[in-house]
């Protein structure tokens, strides 16, 4: 690891992504990189397993972004929450929301994250992903009018942001507590540093 942040000047990387979160996350490291969002629409198909969604819309935006910039390493990422079989995505509405976060209230759910590392030109990629059960507190009529109040709930998964106020939500995290916020620190870094050795 000190291998890679000491020689990243060697590197060019690119987050395709549009989450802050995401951007938070990796500055927080100290990694120096660039943001292309990549706008992949992400469309769910019945066959697919969790994993297997957020791995293919991991690749579909890596691919998005690396075919304009062949010669960068292409980071990109999908989180998405999973509750009675089911993937919850960003609520549409305030009343979407509400009914996210009336399920959840007082049951655990499941956070994936899918990861890409790519670089066209070498024909290089690597895909993987994390998961973390989320368990939330029985929520009060009250604490959810709140809640969907702020600003948080619209542009997260599972309409809720463990980073912020929705952390007030939450009874209980087992496992990365960075993958609930969109992205594996920890893994991810692992997998980087396997990457460009």
């Amino acid at each position: 690891m000190e291998r890679l942040f000491k020689n990243q000047n060697k590197y060019h990387f690119i987050l395709a992504s549009a989450s802050p979160r995401r951007q938070d996350l990796l500055s927080r490291t100290g990694l120096v990189f660039d943001v292309i969002p990549s706008h992949v629409e992400e469309v769910y198909r019945n066959h697919l397993t969790p994993v297997a969604y957020v791995l293919e819309n991991a690749r579909k935006k890596a691919i998005a972004i690396a075919e304009e910039n062949p010669l960068s390493i292409i980071v990109s990422a999908d989180t998405i929450v999973v509750y009675n079989d089911e993937i919850l995505e960003k609520p549409a509405d305030k009343a979407h929301a509400r009914s996210l976060l009336q399920n959840l209230s007082g049951n655990t759910h499941t956070v994936y994250t899918g990861f890409g590392i790519m670089h066209y030109a070498l024909h290089k990629h690597l895909f993987d992903y994390e998961k973390t059960n989320v368990t939330f507190r029985k929520l009060s009529d009250e604490m959810i009018e709140w809640y969907l109040n702020t600003d948080e709930p619209y542009d997260k998964a599972g309409a809720y942001g463990a980073q912020g106020k929705g952390a007030l939500l939450i009874e209980r995290v087992d496992g990365c507590y960075f993958n609930v916020v969109g992205l594996p620190l920890s893994k991810f870094f692992f997998r980087l540093n396997e990457f460009i050795l």
